[in-house]
């Protein structure tokens, strides 16, 4: 986690919180950024093709937080290293924010995020569309450090735990109903 309960550093936690934040935003908005350019590769399909792969990949990404398929999900396994937080506590902070908001270097244990990449390169909406679902990324990630730094509750992360099954069931039936919306 970003904060430790012996938290000694000469920089506030909500500086850092700040920081770390801004650097969620950016890569949620850098990696939105990238899916829009790689979506012309989708736009020569037609579009009852392109919006069935959506469905398809929708349903799965509902049908694997149920449970009911397995997927894997594509993961870098490695953990971002210990040092870019130890050596300068704000550039540091900025830096694993980056790169934890750009989805590619960290896990993402949850489908949605993928089904909306996916879906977002396939439907090849508009740059402003696409860049502000990957800042809506960012902000989501932002929005779970704020929460956890703001409740200054032990068991907050057991709370955390046990409702994640359902708040990501809750968004993969969300994700399909406006992605299904967004192409009638």
């Amino acid at each position: 986690m970003l904060f430790s309960p012996g938290w000694r550093a000469h920089v506030r936690q909500g500086e850092v919180l700040a920081v770390f934040s801004l650097g969620l935003l950016l890569g949620g908005t850098l990696s939105a950024t990238v899916l829009w350019l790689l979506s012309g590769f989708a736009a020569p399909l037609p579009r009852a093709v392109r919006i069935g792969a959506i469905l398809v990949i929708a349903v799965a990404g509902v049908a694997r937080e149920a449970g009911w398929i397995r997927v894997p999900l594509p993961q870098n396994a490695r953990q971002i290293p210990r040092e870019v937080l130890q050596s300068r506590i704000r550039r540091g902070s900025l830096q694993f924010g980056f790169e934890l908001g750009t989805g590619v270097r960290t896990y993402v244990s949850a489908s949605a995020p993928y089904v909306v990449a996916l879906g977002l390169v396939l439907a090849h909406q508009g740059p402003l569309a696409t860049v502000l679902t990957g800042t809506g990324f960012g902000v989501g990630r932002a929005v779970t450090a704020t929460a956890r730094y703001a409740s200054r509750h032990d068991e907050w992360d057991d709370r955390r735990v046990t409702r994640m099954p359902i708040l990501t069931n809750a968004i993969g039936v969300a994700v399909l109903v406006v992605l299904a919306l967004l192409y009638r």
